[in-house]
């Protein structure tokens, strides 16, 4: 399916896009190794109906993900965070899971192809990015 990036973000969206060069075309998802998939859930029921609250959930699950992404890379598997546009529900339906979980992070991981190449992006200076207190 190809997905419009017409009405998402506008001309400045597709104009940033430009400089990454991506298209609907996502070979670092078709040729991976293998996929993750994270699902954050803001709630669960126990054995007896029981609703309870997962307090904090969004974080613990970009923490968590972080941690995931620094041992992948230490071992020599490369990955990239990605949230591909409006596949959340048709994965979760897909993998039989509750429809109050939701897509946080589709992460596919493998080993670098020899032709793979990263966008040489310049790191903001650190004063634009923090504020340092004495």
């Amino acid at each position: 399916a190809v997905v419009s990036t017409q009405s998402t973000g506008g001309k400045k969206w597709l104009k940033d896009l430009m400089a990454i060069k991506t298209t609907f075309v996502k070979e670092y998802i078709s040729k991976a190794s293998a996929i993750i998939l994270v699902f954050k859930v803001p709630y669960y029921d126990d054995e007896n109906g029981v609703r309870h609250n997962n307090w904090y959930y969004e974080a613990s699950v970009s923490i968590s993900v972080g941690i995931l992404l620094c041992a992948l890379n230490n071992v020599g598997i490369c990955t990239v965070t990605s949230t591909p546009m409006n596949c959340g529900p048709a994965l979760r339906r897909l993998l039989g899971r509750p429809d109050h979980e939701k897509l946080a992070y589709l992460l596919p991981i493998g080993y670098p192809a020899e032709t793979a190449t990263v966008p040489d992006f310049k790191r903001k200076p650190i004063d634009k990015i923090c504020t340092f207190i004495e």
